[in-house]
């Protein structure tokens, strides 16, 4: 049965919809050890051969009260069948001997009482009454047993078709009674197939929403890995993810003196305090449209003009690194005097892409990143150093100390200079 896609929940609503005056015999053959799967089967079946028992009586005694004594005793036969079948399910706890005597007798019982009662029409088209057969073995049965009981329903009612004329008469039931059977017979059929169809329905849209709701986690937890818009293309057709951009700008951040405070601050708090001002880092690079390239333990790396470039990728990251900066001035934590940050800005051409296969990354690379990286190691606690090239970005933007040439480790001897705010209108470019 299709909600059987999710058994424990549909076997917890079963019990929940179940009179308490008929639990006790609709799960009289489940076991503690069944799973959920096979007590959903077990109460099914034996709930549905509760409802067929009564109406196979009726039905056996209205035949006989009007001489259709070969379709009663038949019938009778059914019922006797049903009802010692369920009292060994409930005595045994196995569904196969019930679910197999419901299987046959479903089929074949609306067939022979047809040629018994006279052809199509004087059986009030008895035989709609063995799509049961295939309609309750994905209720009751293995899925495997549908297909074909539904094979073997649909030559019966092409074999019926070809010996009604040989078979038709009439019988001894009234009109009135053939209508009312036929209308009974119509009704139950379609009332299974329309039920069992809305239940498909409802665990097909239970399913999607809960595909859609993974889905979103999946896409969230990726776009927290890596740029949405590089996301969107790897989930649409992996491949090889690089491109050049001419004008990026840089940004490291790192906690200076993070290696001594770490022997001295347990490790659950250190973690703690880290996030805290990582969080506050990334909702600043939220704010400013920037892209978080990596944490590396206490160092932190942000780019802006990456993977959309921007005209205005230094004066977003300088106006960035000012907040950053600024966090410590606001931070109500005992462990604010301990912390002090130390960043670095450059600007120039870079190349980005993925690497990676399996834990995959969004890197930028090239000279500007490693001279970045190096305005931040060169620079002084509380302050955020930028490279000349990133001055002439914001100078007409940001004020700036002027630091002069420092020796920087694979370049020589660079001018570099301090950031210090936003400039208004009639500040000094630099000071």
């Amino acid at each position: 049965m299709t909600t059987l896609s999710t058994p424990l929940s549909g076997f917890q609503s079963l019990r929940r919809r179940i009179p308490a005056a008929l639990a006790p015999l609709i799960f009289a053959a489940t076991r503690p050890a069944d799973s959920d799967e096979e007590k959903l089967r077990k109460a099914l079946l034996m709930g549905g051969s509760l409802l067929i028992l009564p109406v196979a009586a009726l039905w056996a005694v209205l035949y006989a009260t009007f001489g259709e004594w070969p379709a009663a005793l038949l019938t009778a036969v059914y019922a006797a069948a049903d009802l010692l079948g369920m009292i060994h399910m409930a005595r045994s706890g196995r569904r196969k001997p019930l679910a197999v005597t419901q299987a046959l007798f479903t089929l074949l019982l609306p067939f022979i009482l047809t040629l018994l009662l006279g052809g199509l029409a004087q059986s009030s088209a008895l035989i709609v009454g063995a799509l049961m057969a295939p309609l309750g073995a994905l209720l009751y049965y293995e899925h495997g047993a549908a297909l074909p009981l539904f094979i073997a329903f649909a030559a019966l009612v092409a074999l019926t078709g070809l010996l009604d004329p040989t078979v038709a008469r009439q019988n001894n039931l009234p009109m009135w009674l053939i209508l009312a059977f036929f209308v009974f017979n119509v009704v139950i059929v379609s009332s299974l197939a329309f039920f069992q169809l809305r239940a498909f329905v409802r665990q097909r849209d239970d399913a999607l929403r809960l595909l859609r709701r993974e889905q979103e986690k999946t896409d969230s937890l990726l776009c927290n890995i890596l740029p949405r818009a590089i996301a969107d293309v790897l989930k649409n057709e992996p491949q090889t993810i690089a491109e050049r951009y001419d004008a990026v700008s840089i940004l490291f951040a790192d906690v200076v003196g993070f290696t001594p405070l770490s022997t001295t601050v347990e490790a659950a708090e250190m973690v703690n305090l880290l996030n805290e001002i990582y969080t506050h880092f990334d909702n600043v690079v939220d704010r400013y449209g920037l892209e978080k390239i990596r944490t590396m333990g206490d160092g932190y790396m942000v780019a802006a003009g990456v993977p959309a470039p921007r005209p205005d990728h230094a004066q977003a990251l300088a106006a960035a690194a000012l907040d950053m900066m600024a966090f410590l001035d606001h931070w109500n934590s005992p462990r604010a005097g301990d912390f002090q940050f130390r960043m670095g800005m450059n600007s120039g051409p870079v190349l980005a892409g993925v690497i990676g296969r399996k834990k995959f990354s969004y890197d930028v690379w090239g000279d500007p990143v490693n001279v970045a990286s190096r305005m931040e190691s060169h620079g002084e606690p509380g302050r955020i150093q930028v490279s000349r090239d990133t001055y002439d970005l914001l100078r007409d933007a940001f004020t700036f100390e002027r630091r002069g040439e420092i020796a920087i480790k694979g370049k020589g001897l660079m001018e570099t200079y301090y950031l210090i705010g936003r400039r208004a209108d009639d500040a000094p470019a630099t000071r």
